[in-house]
């Protein structure tokens, strides 16, 4: 059988004033000479980032040599020396390498056992035409950087055996590794299944912010600059840390395949508090998502960040991949009275949406239709150290961790959101070591180095328009807009990325159109797409309701309606009023 691929058309984008070649000029590899010392490592906790200016490789899919580590290898060496166990948990398995190292242990005798996210537990080579054509635009996006993974020789079509060698869940299909995702408890599959680790022999551990993929670790195929997204990943050899890990994966593993429906993800999990293990110079403390929300805020995942955060004496420096939650950002507040130096980056994509905790730090409040996100508070006393790294096309600031006084690492898979503070299948890892944070330190100033910083004009102008329109709404702190209304710091001054932040460009309807319900599938609202206000315009669907969408989207487009009925304030009642006015 030849699968035939639909074509694929890429198109270069420019970056905050800065071309394709430049950008693949500036991540070329270094000569040896002109690179930074590598930093001394943790004997036991190790710690690395993909794009580490003190290391060079060569990626083994695109042959680009290019700074930074080879998470992949990383990863696969571990696997290579089990000799007992391997077990991994990870949103997204794509790496063929990783693949064939799991399936070479197999072979050896090595007990090896998988868990996915069921959203990506299929291979994308499965797909039919009239499946990809129903996928959201990133989801396409997914599939067609999966299969140029695979089609080995280019000719846009897919072998029998460019399958097997490429497609990693049909290599492991083939081979009988056994896996499950997170429908196996019986259920359509939890919030999301975000954990990304690897326990082997029930010694060492890998935790990660990057999953198994190429966009994640190495770049994208659509992009000859790319070099990945920036992720980071820490080694731990540990049996007392390897245990709370494994603990953690039979719970979701439960029977495994063709077994009872005894799994648990997601809230169904039984509550454990965080666990601290001391490690020689190193304490580390471990906790898993999600938290019931009937459980104090304090004793939640995003409660030990807080807990954390709270023991900053000079400085906090943050590099996330999306910053929603209230609790955390007020309490940053506080610090930075107390004269913590705060200085926050956060994914381009993300940085400047109304929900986004980032906006507050700026002192700028956006809403949709007049309508501000509830207990809202931007800063009264705003900073300008809040801002956007600069990233090659295509690229995302993916990684999700805290650095405090230069001592302390806050990192793991878990976003700051109350999504995966209540919702998703998380791991949250604070790191006391300052041999430790000295690679984050090193991460983090590498990302601030030329970032576009404080409140860009398109998003004070924003602000400013809707202190005008909605004087009464609170959407606004309207000192803060009128502040905030100077060109953006950096040490280069230049638009934001326009291809990186779509939220920048207001969907193109009328007014008129967003009133009207749909009526006809062409007309459908699109749950992963729509706008606060085009929600808003569904029938039964309020402010509070369509925010929450929003947020759901953003942790796991929408595929069904059975999706749909996952979001809080949704029941059987207003699904079927809305199945005739909603796609995805």
């Amino acid at each position: 059988m030849v699968v035939r691929l639909p074509s694929l058309a890429w198109f270069g984008r420019w970056v905050g004033g800065v071309s394709l070649a430049g950008l693949a000029a500036c991540q070329a590899g270094q000569p040896e000479a002109t690179r930074p010392t590598p930093l001394p490592q943790d004997p036991l906790v190790e710690a690395y980032t993909n794009h580490d200016p003190a290391f060079q490789y060569t990626e083994p899919y695109r042959k680009i040599t290019r700074p930074g580590t080879d998470l992949e290898q990383k990863i696969v060496d571990l696997i290579a020396s089990a000799q007992s166990s391997v077990e991994v948990a990870v949103q997204e398995l794509r790496l063929p390498k990783i693949a064939q190292a799991l399936i070479d242990r197999q072979k050896a005798g090595v007990k090896v056992r998988v868990i996915l996210e069921n959203t990506y537990s299929r291979p994308f080579s499965s797909f039919t035409a009239a499946e990809i054509a129903k996928l959201p635009e990133r989801e396409q996006g997914r599939y067609k950087e999966a299969i140029q993974l695979i089609d080995i020789n280019g000719d846009g079509q897919l072998s029998p055996d460019e399958i097997n060698q490429r497609d990693a869940l049909v290599m492991l299909r083939n081979a009988k590794v056994p896996w499950i995702d997170d429908t196996a408890d019986g259920s359509e599959g939890s919030s999301l299944m975000h954990d990304k680790f690897v326990v082997v022999d029930g010694r060492q551990v890998i935790v990660t912010s990057a999953n198994f993929t190429t966009s994640d670790i190495h770049g994208d195929f659509k992009s000859p600059s790319s070099r990945g997204n920036a992720n980071n990943l820490l080694k731990i050899d540990s049996a007392e840390v390897a245990s709370l890990f494994t603990q953690e994966f039979n719970v979701m593993w439960g029977d495994g395949p063709g077994g009872k429906l005894d799994s648990k993800f997601g809230v169904k999990k039984p509550f454990l508090p965080v666990r601290q293990v001391i490690l020689g110079a190193t304490t580390i403390e471990v906790h898993f998502s999600p938290t019931n929300a009937t459980i104090p805020w304090s004793q939640s995942s995003n409660g030990l960040i807080g807990k954390t955060l709270s023991t900053a004496q000079r400085s906090i420096e943050m590099a996330l991949f999306v910053f929603s939650d209230q609790t955390l950002v007020n309490q940053l507040e506080v610090m930075n009275q107390r004269g913590v130096q705060i200085r926050t980056l956060i994914d381009p994509g993300f940085a400047y949406r109304p929900f986004s905790e980032g906006l507050d730090m700026l002192g700028v409040a956006l809403a949709d239709n007049c309508k501000s996100e509830p207990n809202n508070r931007p800063w009264q006393s705003p900073i300008a150290t809040v801002g956007v790294p600069r990233l090659p096309p295509g690229d995302l600031l993916h990684n999700k961790f805290g650095v405090i006084d230069r001592q302390t690492v806050i990192t793991g898979s878990h976003n700051w959101t109350a999504a995966a503070n209540n919702a998703n299948d998380e791991t949250v890892l604070v790191i006391h070591s300052p041999i430790v944070a000295a690679h984050y330190e090193r991460e983090f100033e590498r990302l601030y180095t030329n970032a576009i910083l404080g409140v860009p004009p398109a998003i004070a102008r924003k602000a400013e328009k809707e202190r005008s329109r909605c004087p009464m709404s609170g959407a606004t702190n309207p000192t803060a807009a009128v502040r905030s209304a100077t060109p953006i710091t950096s040490p280069q001054k230049t638009n934001l990325p326009t291809a990186s932040t779509p939220m920048t460009q207001p969907p193109k309807h009328s007014q008129k159109a967003r009133s009207q319900a749909p009526t006809t599938p062409s007309q459908r609202v699109n749950l992963n797409t729509a706008s606060q206000a085009e929600l808003e315009a569904l029938p039964g669907v309020g402010p509070g309701l369509a925010k929450r969408i929003i947020a759901a989207r953003q942790h796991k487009p929408f595929t069904s309606l059975a999706d749909l009925d996952q979001v809080s304030g949704v029941g059987p009642k207003l699904l079927k009023k809305l199945e005739d006015h909603v796609t995805w």
